[in-house]
């Protein structure tokens, strides 16, 4: 949480802002961040900050898979899968690890 707060500050301190209102992440299903871990730092290390008394909003990125036998994307919940159709197991993950800042709302 402290990088994802440092970057969101530095972009805000680059745009002129004053005040951080909302802090936008988006994060995959399989990234292995607990949400309710991450609000409870950004309340703690955003005290003194722009961020202080503002939002951390969390966007769930799904898992998606590409299956090479079928050309086609999937939704799974777990790393090691395969696919519906094919049942074939499935090493290419598309989406699902993201930890990324998406989009910040300041003035």
């Amino acid at each position: 949480m402290q990088s994802a707060l440092n970057q969101a500050l530095d972009q805000a301190r680059q745009a002129g802002a004053v005040r951080v209102h909302e802090i936008r992440l988006r994060i995959g299903v399989l990234s292995g961040v607990v949400p309710e871990a991450l609000q409870f730092a950004f309340e703690a290390l955003s005290d003194g900050t722009p961020a202080e008394g503002g939002r951390l909003t969390i966007e769930h990125v799904p898992a998606r898979f590409w299956c090479a036998t079928c050309n086609r994307e999937f939704e799974a919940i777990r790393l090691f899968t395969e696919c519906p159709e094919c049942h074939n197991p499935s090493g290419e993950l598309r989406s699902g690890r993201e930890l990324e800042l998406a989009s910040l709302e300041v003035d």
